[in-house]
Formats: structure tokens, sequence, C-alpha cells
């Protein structure tokens, strides 16, 4: 399973105090030194963490895979037609949430979805939609020629018991298994940290996880780099 690093967080710190630092370009090349597969970054319509100048200098510094995270809104679609990165995930966004909270809802959205995706793949751009372990948003990203889903797994991270937990869990592997056999990549993420990554990690038709908050919050008490690397080994021991 390949992990992908969100470095949404480092931008946020920044932004706090103005300046330059911590700089989320020099996280991303961290993260890619510690082993990551990849980096993700959410271009908000509000600018809150990552800032258009992040995207572009992400685009030409960082080695392995740039995926970023967008509402499908003309303004973040127009940037990113520009910069081309090697992945954007379409995903719901409010401006009063404190991150992103459920999945998009592709069988509402299916037109412009639809459309969306027609325009990055008219610029060689792989989709993939962010949304909740349900079969019909699944069948629905299919249909409209999405090339892969992430599967939500806040209900899964937020769970209070363990009861709730493994019923979610289930839920997430069985839609991953239906995605698998429809041919959609698999990646998850959201609420996946230190204590509850293991049993994700063990669903095989996952092939990708994005973490961020859980990393960046580890990385203050032991660095940046061991943080990465503490998850990466997480990740093997499955």
């Amino acid at each position: 399973m390949r992990l992908s690093i969100n470095i949404d967080h480092v931008a946020t710190l920044r932004n706090a105090r103005g300046g330059t630092v911590p700089d989320p370009v020099g996280a991303a090349l961290i993260a890619e030194r510690a082993g990551a597969d990849g980096i993700v970054c959410h271009l908000r319509e509000d600018r809150r963490h990552i800032r258009d100048v992040d995207v572009v200098r992400l685009r030409k510094i960082i080695t392995t895979k740039l995926d970023l995270e967008m509402a499908a809104t003309p303004e973040i679609i127009r940037i990113a037609l520009q910069v081309k990165p090697d992945l954007v995930t379409l995903v719901p966004e409010k401006r009063v949430e404190l991150t992103t909270v459920g999945g998009l809802d592709v069988v509402r959205l299916k037109r412009p979805l639809k459309k969306t995706i027609s325009r990055f793949h008219d610029k060689g751009i792989p989709v993939s939609l962010f949304i909740d372990p349900v079969r019909d948003q699944i069948q629905t990203a299919k249909e409209i020629d999405s090339d892969m889903i992430e599967i939500h797994t806040g209900e899964y991270a937020n769970a209070r018991t363990e009861r709730s937990r493994n019923r979610h869990l289930e839920r997430i592997h069985a839609m991953a298994v239906f995605a698998r056999k429809l041919g959609l990549g698999v990646n998850a993420g959201h609420g996946l940290d230190y204590d509850n990554m293991k049993p994700v990690a063990k669903i095989r038709e996952i092939e990708e996880v994005s973490i961020g908050h859980a990393v960046i919050v580890r990385a203050v008490f032991v660095g940046l780099e061991e943080a990465v690397r503490e998850m990466l080994e997480l990740l093997k021991e499955k």
C-alpha cells in the first residue's frame, strides 16, 4: 500500500503568523525523503492553507506524485488545468467546515462532474472522486469515467465503539472490492492515524492512503521525517 502525505496543515501553521515559515514545499521534500509515495494538497477557494504559489512550486519541485484536492469550481479547475498535477481529487467543499466532511454526492452531481472529468482527461490528467463507501456513488463514479475513487474513512475513524468501527470497516472493505471489480483504482483517507490505520492497511483492494493531520501532529514531537517513517512502518506491518 502506498502512502501520500497531505501538507495542508503545514501551510495552516505558516498562515497563522504570516511570513514564509514553515514552508509546505519544504515539508513535501522531507516527506519524499522519508519514503512517501506522493504529496497531497487542497487548494481551497478561501485559500485558508495552501496557496496558488505553493501548488506551482510543488509541481516544479517534488519528484513523486502531486495529488491536487479541489472543489469543481471554475476558478480552481482553471488553475488545475494550468498546473497539471499528476492526479486531481475532486472533493466537496464548504467554507464553514474545519475539514472536509463527507464525500461528494456523485449521483446528484453526475452531469457537471462528468463534464469536469472530461476536461481533465482532455489534458491527460487522471481524476479521483472523494466519496463515501456507498454502492450507488461508486457505480456512478464509474459511469462518468472517473479513473479512481478515494473512499472517505471519516466515519470509521470517528467511531466510538468497536462494534461501530468494525461495521464501518466492513463497509469500506466491501465497497473497495466492488470498486476494483468495476475497474476503478481505490485510495482511502480522512481521519486515519497511527492507532486506526492497520485494519485499513489490510484491505488489499486499497492501493493508497492519504494522511495529513495525524502525521503533522506526530511531527511536532518527533520531526516530520520520523513521523512519515513511523507511518510507513505501520503499513509494512499489516
